[in-house]
């Protein structure tokens, strides 16, 4: 079996990473990063310009419909060039909800506008310090309003259209998912200070604010943990970018800087560093590649997959994040070196849909069940 991207999608590959090197330096992550705005938004305008949020959505909303695989070669190289846009929670997340359980209009109205970039998209499910699938929802959905406060939302404050996991009265208090616009009165946001300020959190409250329900009543656990296991994967591929790219910071830093008359590089404890960072994002990056078939194709193994690419994707970044700081001694821990960039994301993206410890247990489980 080949796992092997086709040669269409490594053009792709190759022409993100040469525009992203350019266009997406550490400058501009510090752009965002020392600033108010949400997100770089020249930088998102050329993105959608070359139609990258169209990439997974059907022709028929305005889309490219090149598939999921186009979709992992792009996430890699905006996880190596820490993108400050909201790619993921409207791509990943949004588009991919309504593409799984809209119905022809739901569709119709919003897909259009994702795949534009026009339309901005978040996930509201996490309540508190909790898995991404809570068994209690203070967030409630009766007589056609939503009312509750959702916590740690990745590009809130940037959003128009947020998916909504709430108790829904009419599922007899079981979860749906429900569309809801963010600029409806009644809505009210709040940026969070996070560790990466590039990529910002926010608070949402939700007060009788009207709302459409996505799929059907009292299913909204089960689309969400359908839709995890589709973004984990491509949240896989944006941390083996990003780890990838530590390691090569890391290999050209120790082979430039000197002492004692030698590279770093060529002392034993920095090459064990090195070679630790290499075997780890390897395996990240085989988990990655098989659970990009796995979503590609849809397969049964789908949940198994997302869940290790998931574990092995969290540890590679944040162990190479970690260990790049360390290769450059007491300059990593610096504000002028980009080592801490890396290291934000990686704790970011370790967070986003649900932590290590959660997906371990999701792995265990999955392993048991086949």
């Amino acid at each position: 079996m080949n796992f092997e991207f086709s040669e269409d999608e490594l053009l792709i590959r190759e022409q993100a990473r040469s525009f992203l090197a350019e266009q997406s330096t550490s400058a501009t992550v510090r752009t965002v990063l020392e600033s108010d705005a949400p997100y770089h938004e020249a930088l998102w305008r050329q993105i959608c310009e070359l139609g990258w949020p169209a990439t997974g959505i059907a022709e028929r909303f305005g889309g490219l419909e090149l598939g999921h695989l186009s979709q992992c070669v792009l996430a890699e190289e905006l996880g190596r060039s820490l993108a400050p846009v909201p790619f993921s929670s409207s791509v990943y997340l949004v588009a991919e909800a309504l593409t799984l359980a809209g119905n022809d209009a739901q569709q119709a109205r919003w897909l259009p506008g994702l795949a534009s970039g026009e339309v901005i998209g978040c996930l509201a499910s996490v309540e508190g310090a909790s898995a991404p699938l809570p068994r209690k929802l203070a967030t409630r959905h009766a007589g056609g309003k939503l009312r509750g406060e959702k916590a740690a939302v990745v590009d809130v404050t940037a959003a128009s259209l947020a998916v909504v996991l709430a108790a829904d009265a009419d599922a007899g208090d079981r979860p749906s998912l429900f569309l809801v616009e963010l600029n409806q009165a009644g809505v009210s946001r709040e940026a969070v200070n996070s560790l990466d300020a590039s990529r910002p959190q926010g608070s949402l409250r939700l007060d009788a604010v009207a709302a459409e329900r996505l799929g059907e009543a009292g299913e909204g656990e089960a689309l969400l943990s359908r839709l995890l296991d589709r973004a984990a994967v491509l949240f896989a591929f944006e941390q083996v970018g990003g780890a990838e790219a530590c390691l090569h910071m890391a290999l050209q830093y120790t082979k430039e800087r000197y002492a004692f008359g030698r590279p770093v590089a060529s002392f034993q404890a920095i090459k064990h560093k090195l070679a630790d960072m290499f075997a780890k994002i390897e395996l990240a990056r085989g988990n990655a590649y098989y659970a990009a078939w796995a979503l590609s194709t849809d397969a049964p193994e789908l949940p198994l997959a997302a869940a290790t690419a998931r574990v092995s994707a969290i540890d590679a970044y944040y162990y190479a994040s970690k260990e790049n700081i360390q290769a450059h001694g007491g300059m990593g821990f610096t504000w002028e070196f980009d080592c801490h960039l890396h290291y934000r994301r990686a704790q970011l993206l370790s967070l986003q849909l649900g932590g290590q410890p959660w997906w371990k247990a999701r792995l265990v489980q999955q392993l048991l069940a086949a």
